[in-house]
């Protein structure tokens, strides 16, 4: 892939079922450049893989508030 490949794991709250994890995954893995969303319902968590140098940090955390939840 590329030397730009970034992990971030970012504390979400508001989620407490399927449906948010499934909403959170969406939205977060349709931004470009994004590799992986994996949510953890217990941990409050969002594991993302990106291409850094088509996605920031801030536009995770912008895809997370546009469908409701707060990025911690």
């Amino acid at each position: 892939m590329g030397n730009n490949i970034e992990k971030h794991t970012i504390i979400v709250e508001g989620m407490s079922c399927g449906h948010c994890k499934n909403a959170v995954e969406k939205a977060v893995g349709a931004l470009p450049g994004a590799i992986s969303a994996e949510v953890d319902l217990v941990a409050k968590t969002l594991i993302v893989e990106v291409d850094a140098s088509k996605t920031t940090l801030d536009q995770i955390k912008e895809a997370v508030d546009e469908i409701g939840f707060t990025v911690v």
